[in-house]
């Protein structure tokens, strides 16, 4: 079982992305306040469940969490100021939708600008150590997921219903025949695709 928090003395928020990687759509993001009570044998790293054990955690996360809140950074915006930007703006977001506000955040990676005057703590792969973070990966990626399987109803030759527009063999021989849908990262197709020597 994971550790439920970084510390146990500051109110602590546990903060993920999702769709970082991705050819298309939004990045999402999710910030988690869980109780000192919370307890849970199955909560991991999403990357780490199948699709029904995040859907079932995110009903429990959505019901015991002191306060979670989760944002999207659309395609346009991350071509605009790159990728890494938007995640961490995405994580801004997500903080900014807290009911409650933290005295210390944690988040999964190595990368965050400082969000107001509350201290922070980066932690590589935190989403398979704490719980909070590992909460708020699953319901990062399970809007984002939502998200995508939608679009998948309007842009079906992607086969978003399977990859949630990652760069997969399908979806990049699909764009090299229909081209590029509204929903796609252009700037970070074409670098992506010229670094796998793909298009």
């Amino acid at each position: 079982m994971l550790k439920r928090t970084f510390q146990n003395k500051l109110i602590e928020a546990g903060i993920d992305e999702a769709g970082r990687g991705c050819l298309a759509g939004p990045v999402f993001a999710a910030a988690v306040i869980l109780p000192k009570n919370f307890k849970n044998k199955i909560l991991n790293d999403s990357k780490q469940l199948n699709e029904k054990q995040r859907m079932e955690l995110r009903a429990v996360i959505e019901k015991e969490a002191v306060a979670y809140s989760v944002a999207q950074i659309n395609e346009v915006e991350i071509d605009k100021i790159n990728i890494l930007k938007a995640s961490i703006k995405a994580m801004h977001q997500a903080l900014d939708g807290l009911q409650i506000v933290p005295q210390l955040l944690v988040i999964d990676g190595n990368r965050f600008y400082p969000y107001q005057q509350i201290k922070h703590q980066c932690i590589i792969r935190g989403d398979g150590l704490y719980m909070n973070i590992a909460a708020a990966s699953i319901l990062a990626k399970t809007y984002r997921d939502d998200f995508m399987q939608e679009a998948h109803l309007q842009y079906s030759h992607y086969g978003w219903d399977k990859n949630k527009g990652y760069g997969t063999q399908l979806h990049v021989d699909a764009i090299k025949q229909y081209g590029y849908s509204p929903l796609h990262r252009k700037t970070f197709v074409v670098k992506s695709l010229q670094q796998l020597n793909l298009f």
